[in-house]
């Protein structure tokens, strides 16, 4: 057979910057390929920036999404039961809640109800959402869309790839990428050099800032958004509802989740706007309350991030001719972590281009 070695038996260091969970994701299926790598993280734990403050909602459905999304759509709930059978304990962290929609996200009431979409009327609401004091004429019902609680997700993730070999560096922020002989050969930190074979940039918003050396055009925006964080009576809210005033879901027993919109792209959350969330909620819902009962919804809290937004969709592929670079940034990242981090794993141990990624690269390169 020769002398010729296949890139498996030849596996490399791989260093992976951003812990969030396209980070983490993208760790734990390279730990559990085999390979030595390297998760390094700048604040002092997993899902500390925008997967922190993600809202988690999960369709295989997206009818105005780019070239590159839809083609990853169509495996994201295919990935997140892959992940339920591999990892423990993610029942209560993964919701199989289903979405009802009747304002917009990756359902439009105008196009046609396609597969895995189900067109209710008000009764069927009510039943769906029995809280609900207004039901609509009707909605689009979407029964396998998940709910995830991202952050948890995010720590089951890092600690399954620690648990499979991977080294995890929390207060590691990387200053830059180190060149040597013409390639990048690591990356500089708050603690020192970590040299790396490839280094894979998970980053969000800072990837374009580490890729600024390079010779390469990375269209990524930072778009604000607030969540905001509710508690409420358990089971006040049952599946993920899409209104045309707000977005609300259960994360956990006795919370909800509602992101706010931003519009003209103003960055700076608000107390005003959190306490009107809140109180388009207790209209929308009867059950929670007007005061601060033990049975009422009440404010836990509300942050804005910046999210990263690639101009045309998620840019997933090497950022470098000598493949040193690989980069994996996206919108949602929450939705597509966990197929993203099989596909970039496999790429990077097989050396062999993916053609589910084909409509996600990286230009010119």
């Amino acid at each position: 057979m020769g002398t010729e070695t296949r890139r498996e038996d030849r596996m490399s260091d791989i260093v992976v910057v951003g812990a969030g969970i396209v980070g983490a994701s993208v760790a734990y299926h390279l730990a559990g390929r085999g390979v030595p790598v390297t998760l390094v993280e700048r604040g002092a734990g997993p899902a500390g920036g925008v997967t922190g403050e993600s809202f988690g909602w999960v369709s295989g459905v997206g009818s105005g999404s780019p070239g590159g999304a839809r083609d990853l759509r169509e495996y994201v709930l295919a990935d997140y039961r892959r992940l339920g059978d591999e990892l423990p304990g993610l029942a209560g962290v993964v919701r199989r809640s289903g979405s009802l929609n009747w304002g917009g996200g990756p359902v439009d009431l105008e196009v046609r109800v396609g597969a895995g979409q189900v067109r209710v009327g008000r009764d069927e609401i009510a039943d769906l959402e029995p809280n609900l004091r207004d039901p609509p004429d009707q909605a689009v019902h979407l029964p396998d869309d998940l709910g995830v609680d991202a952050p948890a997700m995010t720590r089951a993730l890092v600690d399954a790839a620690r648990a499979r070999g991977a080294n995890v560096l929390y207060g590691t922020g990387v200053t830059s990428l180190r060149m040597s002989g013409g390639r990048v050969d690591g990356v500089l930190t708050s603690a020192g050099f970590h040299a790396a074979e490839s280094v894979v940039l998970a980053a969000g918003t800072d990837v374009a800032r580490l890729c600024a050396s390079l010779p390469v055009d990375l269209p990524v925006a930072a778009s604000p958004a607030t969540l905001v964080r509710v508690s409420a009576p358990p089971g006040l809210v049952r599946t993920i509802v899409v209104r045309p005033d707000f977005e609300v879901r259960e994360v956990r027993e006795g919370e909800l989740l509602l992101p706010l919109s931003h519009e003209g792209g103003r960055v700076g959350a608000s107390e005003q706007a959190a306490y009107g969330a809140l109180r388009r909620l207790r209209d929308a819902f009867s059950g929670s309350g007007s005061g601060s009962g033990s049975g009422e919804c009440g404010l836990l809290g509300y942050r804005a991030v910046r999210r990263p937004i690639p101009a045309c969709g998620p840019l997933v592929g090497y950022a470098t001719r000598d493949r040193s670079v690989y980069v994996a940034v996206m919108h949602s990242g929450v939705t597509f972590a966990p197929t993203v981090g099989r596909l970039v794993a496999d790429e990077l141990v097989t050396g062999r281009a993916v053609p589910e990624l084909r409509r996600c690269r990286v230009r010119g390169v």
